[in-house]
């Protein structure tokens, strides 16, 4: 699959407020998708920093694509566990958010997503997540 129908995939079905974090697919691979993450004063707290709120959002947004990505098309699709660790700051550049799909099923698919820094490489935040598939 190209990036045009992932990327097309953010404006057809996520929710306004998912859209407003302007992500950009960057990279797409067999088993993982990239999106760019703009740094926006709008996604930061005090002291420039990206805040966890988008970058779970974005980490959930990716996973999504990246399922998009393994099958083909879209499925429709349920986080049931999103289990994040914070390990340190970003500020000051945009994020890359790589999500791999680590097993997808029938009925269950797993993945991990790294987010890191896109100008130092830095990761950080990192998850793992499991989606039911409907």
């Amino acid at each position: 699959m190209t990036s045009y129908p992932l990327q097309q995939a953010l404006s057809d079905l996520f929710a306004p407020w998912v859209q407003a974090l302007n992500l950009k697919v960057e990279h797409v691979a067999a088993d993982s998708v990239t999106l760019r993450l703009p740094q926006s004063d709008q996604l930061s707290r005090v002291g420039g920093m990206l805040c966890g709120q988008a970058m779970m959002a974005a980490a959930d947004t990716a996973m999504v694509l990246a399922l998009i990505n393994h099958f083909g098309a879209f499925r429709p699709c349920s986080t049931v566990q999103l289990s994040s660790t914070f390990m340190r700051p970003l500020s000051g550049q945009d994020a890359l958010v790589t999500a791999r799909v680590l097993r997808a099923g029938k009925a269950m698919a797993f993945g991990e997503i790294d987010l890191a820094g896109a100008d130092d490489g830095k990761s950080v935040f990192k998850a793992s997540t499991t989606y039911a598939l409907m």
